[in-house]
């Protein structure tokens, strides 16, 4: 069974930094996309960032300049730097792996950003 265990998140003031971790457990194989989600009350989950498995990235233009996202394919593990917080950056955030044309999703970490 496949697992996504996330952490890093928490409470950071307004150009504070953070960073997430997202580690895949069980047997998984030929991971694809990683993809950090995120979603605020009352709003719809977004992509954040993602990176293809040759290392390819893409960000949703609010966070460009900001957050970097990068792996570690040995540890499968991929990590989410975010910098220059902002209070609307707060939400839930989620990792998401694609590995054989199955999806898996984490349970998300809470990021907070306020003053």
């Amino acid at each position: 069974q496949v697992r996504l265990v996330e952490s890093g998140g928490g409470l950071v003031q307004p150009g504070g930094a953070l960073r997430l971790s997202c580690v895949a457990s069980g047997t998984i194989f030929s991971i694809g996309a990683m993809t950090w989600y995120r979603q605020a009350p009352g709003k719809e989950r977004e992509l954040v960032a993602t990176i293809s498995s040759g290392g390819s990235t893409n960000y949703v233009d609010s966070v460009k300049g900001r957050f970097t996202i990068y792996r570690d394919n040995a540890a499968k593990a991929v990590y989410l730097q975010m910098n220059s917080l902002k209070a609307e950056d707060t939400a839930i955030y989620y990792c998401n792996v694609i590995s054989r044309g199955l999806t898996y999703w984490g349970q998300g970490t809470q990021v907070t950003v306020s003053s």
